[in-house]
């Protein structure tokens, strides 16, 4: 018995050359993509201020395409069977491939309303290429990797973290060394690159989906999670200049203290969310209660009477990233196992339903950190929206943790 095991144990890590492929595939859509999205934090709200935007629109600006992925990741999920994962990954990487070289081009337009628009425009398609991207990648990573969900996602989060990790950096020093457009044709060339393919087909409920009240909270503490990354986007770049008198280049290595440790425990997290599953709503809780701890003295809050260093930014950064893994990583498996639970078919179509709503709610997040942590920050200051963002993730997690053991 203890042989017939071992030899399940084996046969479940062995992957095969699809495996491998569809591994290497989705690894480069999720890297690829989030570099183009990081690199905009070191320099972006600095050049909109010098084209006459306030905070709150900046903010907006980052927000609103969170908002849109949230919109389309919802459309695409449902319709992935009929759409094809193939076609939507490689027209996906497309359009936001060129998306990603207009923005580049967007300093030669005119200060103010003109720059705005522009700004709107190109990020909304952007963003409709980057959430038939990353909805079809998830759909098709579980379809493939069925008994190792968990471990696969914190694998290719490493790659999800080393864009993020690199993007700030290289953008700032890109912005710093060529100016505006250099970053945006660079990764659009890189996007251009990166196409990889897989086709599956499938269909099922996505009301269904919705109506379980674990999914729910789930959802909820990954939309705590996402507005705090989108909040951090479109805000820490300005607190960091003001406060410490950065470089675009010194803010996006500051920006490295929370992707790096993302990055880095992905791989760790999701083996240890495959191995002992009933171990995920603590990781969960967990995460949340650091991440909202890292919050409050990230500036830190006022009430709390903290001066404010760069020490203990740059360390409440790494704690976020970590917690950011902790809580994320288990959140996908436990959302299929709850659909599977429900009685939802195992096909791409559950996974495709199940992705797209990971997808939007975690947009949705993104959507609401930038823009209404970026009108707190502009009414008040970056420590007292940073501690609004604890508050949220706080909460979130309390009621989880409440309703797991009530």
């Amino acid at each position: 018995e203890t042989l017939e095991n071992g030899s399940r144990m084996a046969d479940r890590w062995r992957w095969s050359r699809q495996q491998v492929f569809t591994m290497v595939a989705m690894s480069s859509v999720n890297f690829s993509s989030m570099i183009c999205y990081s690199i905009l934090a070191p320099f972006f709200p600095s050049e909109a201020r010098r084209k006459g935007v306030s905070q709150t629109i900046i903010g907006l600006i980052f927000g609103w395409y969170a908002l849109c992925v949230l919109l389309v990741s919802l459309l695409l999920g449902k319709y992935i069977v009929q759409i094809g994962a193939k076609f939507m990954i490689i027209s996906g990487i497309f359009v936001s491939a060129v998306c990603t070289m207009l923005f580049g081009l967007l300093d030669r337009t005119s200060s103010g309303m003109p720059f705005i628009l522009l700004c709107f425009l190109v990020r909304s398609v952007n963003a409709v290429g980057f959430a038939a991207a990353v909805t079809s990648s998830f759909a098709i990573l579980a379809k493939v990797f069925p008994n190792n969900i968990a471990t696969v996602m914190g694998c290719v989060e490493v790659f999800t973290g080393l864009g993020l990790i690199l993007g700030p950096p290289l953008g700032g020093w890109l912005y710093q060394s060529f100016g505006f457009e250099i970053p945006f044709i660079a990764l659009g060339c890189l996007l251009f690159a990166m196409v990889p393919f897989n086709i599956y087909e499938s269909e099922s409920s996505f009301l269904r989906l919705c109506s379980c009240v674990r999914i729910l909270l789930i959802c909820f503490a990954l939309f705590t999670l996402s507005s705090g990354l989108g909040f951090l986007d479109a805000t820490l770049a300005l607190f960091a200049v003001d406060k410490f008198s950065m470089s675009s280049g010194s803010v996006g290595l500051l920006m490295m203290g929370l992707s790096l440790p993302y990055g880095a425990a992905s791989p760790v997290f999701g083996f240890f969310s495959d191995k002992f599953p009933h171990l995920r709503r603590w990781m969960m809780v967990t995460g949340g209660m650091i991440t909202a701890m890292g919050f409050c003295l990230l500036g830190p809050v006022p009430v709390l009477h903290v001066t404010s260093h760069l020490w203990l930014t740059v360390l409440m950064l790494v704690l976020i990233g970590f917690s950011l893994c902790l809580t994320g990583i288990p959140s996908f498996a436990e959302m299929l196992v709850s659909a599977h639970e429900l009685g939802l078919p195992e096909n791409l179509s559950t996974l495709g339903l199940v992705s797209g709503l990971f997808s939007a709610v975690w947009s949705a997040g993104m959507f609401f950190g930038p823009v209404v942590g970026g009108y707190v920050a502009q009414q008040v200051n970056f420590q007292s929206a940073s501690g609004v963002q604890g508050g949220i993730t706080f909460i979130a997690v309390s009621i989880i943790y409440a309703i797991y053991h009530l």
